[in-house]
């Protein structure tokens, strides 16, 4: 023990004459350096799936959407095996002609009464990397829901650097949400039946098609039971924009464009309209761009519409809101209490015991 925190400073000291560009450090140094980089880069890679990376760097300099994407897959070939999430039924089942317009289903293994529920998730990542196969996007909730009952749907859709800014995204993910209630009997759902969900990037995108009644429209969209937003990456694009950290400017304007025409278009609080279905805004209470904010002007204004919508505030993490959701505890309680007031199947496959 004694030996540990007599190497702890020495080791510390030497690191800070690293970072310092201390020339003297020689080539122990440069071994020494070399290792903390490796260490931190494993540490990246075993405690964020490729959603999550795209919030990694804080602080760092701002990379593009083609760069940070590199860079994620660079990071994501260390974790992939211990990232990956749980086998779906039926795997890459394609929506649309574009090699990321696929989706993964989980169907439940027992028929229930009636057609299942469906939950439609879609991954985050900066609109610029994540996938629909990552263990935070699905793990913990395929586990909590599809045994209950539930059908659960994850959904790819194309990148800013595929061409696709978010408005286009967003047409993407309500085209696969068409497709999902199209072909719903086909996996035991209930059309009639579908929940939104995303996370970050993903949760912005599932509320500007909650919000738009064009937009769903022009997909060929029916109507949804709700829609869960988890830490939208921006709720009111206009208010977000001039807040964004500096390590993010450059994906947001990759994602939104420069002009605030262009972000009233993408934004969801402006496109909100008497259409839309009950919202959950779950927001982070640590993040400083205040998301909580945004969500509660968002609640304020489809309350005014005589709209259901209601804002969950979690002192969580941006990540920690997608992963830690499934888990049994008060945060998943509170989720499934949202979910459980959108229907009565619902409620009752929330709640009652399904184990053999």
């Amino acid at each position: 023990m004694t030996r540990r925190l007599y190497r702890f400073p020495v080791l510390l000291a030497l690191a800070l004459a690293i970072l310092a560009g201390d020339a003297q450090a020689g080539p122990l140094a440069e071994r020494l350096k070399e290792r903390l980089q490796q260490r931190a880069q494993r540490q990246e890679a075993d405690g964020a799936d490729r959603e999550d990376l795209a919030d990694l760097g804080a602080g760092g300099s701002a990379l593009s959407c083609a760069e940070w994407s590199r860079k994620v897959e660079r990071l994501q070939s260390l974790s992939q095996r211990r990232n990956a999430g749980p086998a779906p039924d039926l795997a890459d089942v394609t929506y649309g002609s574009g090699q990321l317009e696929k989706l993964d289903v989980f169907m439940p293994k027992r028929a229930g009464r009636e057609a299942a529920p469906i939950i439609m998730m879609v991954h985050g990542g900066g609109w610029c990397v994540g996938d629909k196969g990552a263990a935070s996007v699905t793990g913990n909730k395929v586990a909590r829901w599809v045994p209950k009952g539930f059908v659960f749907v994850s959904v790819n859709y194309p990148m800013v650097a595929d061409g696709a800014d978010a408005l286009a995204q967003a047409g993407y993910v309500a085209k696969a949400a068409a497709f999902v209630q199209a072909n719903a009997r086909n996996w035991g759902g209930d059309p009639a039946r579908l929940i939104l969900m995303g996370h970050s990037a993903g949760a912005h995108l599932v509320s500007l098609v909650n919000a738009d009644a064009e937009l769903r429209q022009a997909n060929g969209m029916r109507a949804v039971l709700g829609t869960v937003s988890l830490d939208a990456g921006a709720i009111d694009v206009v208010t977000q924009m001039p807040r964004v950290y500096p390590f993010l400017r450059m994906r947001y304007r990759e994602a939104f464009g420069d002009a605030e025409a262009g972000w009233i278009a993408a934004s969801p609080f402006h496109r909100l309209d008497r259409k839309a279905a009950p919202w959950l805004g779950v927001c982070s209470a640590l993040r400083k761009d205040d998301p909580c904010g945004q969500a509660r002007a968002y609640a304020e204004k489809s309350k005014g519409l005589g709209l259901r919508a209601d804002v969950l505030p979690e002192r969580l993490a941006h990540g920690a809101i997608n992963q830690q959701l499934g888990l049994p505890g008060e945060y998943t309680t509170q989720m499934e209490a949202f979910m459980a007031a959108l229907d009565p199947v619902v409620a009752r496959l929330l709640t009652e015991d399904r184990r053999p």
